[in-house]
């Protein structure tokens, strides 16, 4: 016998729910992937300078997104089949497999928190480290140090062409610029008023954590109303049962 009455509004209320909780799981899936292969960071996490990778922290938690995105979407089918079907076990596997996710999101959500500055700050100190082995040995004339100060090069350029940015201040702009290193502008004006590496480094970055932190507070959201509910259809289903 199935549900009826109130209990049958939130059967189908609860596969509403999980239809948008697996296609939240399909956007945070998307967005993670984009995060991965989006030009600015492959780029940018691609570089090598003096046998040191650029800073990973990033892609941990991009890859923990794409696992994230990947689990919601089997839970949310989950759910939808347990919700129709009107079966305790699923539910009851459905409600727990919530319960380990939100506490993942709790977890990530502190750590996030934690270490919100920790990848600008790591990628800030790669850029200044590769700065700084383009352009001392030039200054204070450092033999045998070429084949190191072209990787350098090599590393500036591609920050510089990606973020489209140029050193940290006016004075290590000047001599970048002095060494062909930043990139052309059309007028002079914009040639000699470039963004410093460290103002976009920050601004991409926090752009992204945004977006990261928007869709784990919907999700979260929709998480809270899924348990609830879920709960509710678990003991109508048993209730219903008995007559």
């Amino acid at each position: 016998m199935g549900v009826e009455g109130c209990t049958k509004c939130i059967k189908y209320l609860l596969f509403i729910f999980n239809f948008i909780f697996w296609l939240a799981g399909g956007v945070i899936l998307g967005v993670s992937l984009w995060l991965r292969h989006d030009p600015q960071t492959s780029e940018l996490m691609g570089l090598q300078l003096d046998d040191k990778q650029a800073p990973s922290t990033f892609y941990i938690g991009v890859y923990i997104l794409i696992t994230v995105g990947a689990v919601m979407m089997f839970v949310g089918f989950l759910g939808c089949y347990g919700a129709i079907q009107e079966s305790q076990c699923l539910l009851g596997t459905f409600f727990a497999c919530l319960v380990i996710l939100f506490a993942c999101e709790v977890a990530a959500g502190i750590w996030g928190f934690i270490n919100k500055d920790q990848v600008t700050e790591e990628m800030k100190v790669f850029y200044d480290s590769a700065f700084s082995s383009a352009t001392v040995p030039a200054l204070f004339g450092v033999a045998g140090k070429e084949e190191k100060k072209a990787k350098a090069e090599g590393v500036l350029k591609v920050f510089h062409n990606t973020l489209q940015c140029c050193g940290t201040n006016k004075v290590s702009q000047i001599l970048l610029q002095t060494n062909g290193l930043c990139p052309t502008k059309d007028s002079f004006l914009e040639q000699v008023t470039q963004i410093s590496c460290h103002s976009r480094i920050d601004e991409l970055f926090t752009t992204k954590l945004y977006l990261i932190g928007i869709a784990a507070l919907v999700v979260a959201f929709i998480m809270i109303f899924e348990m609830i509910f879920s709960m509710i259809l678990c003991c109508g289903i048993r209730n219903s049962s008995v007559y």
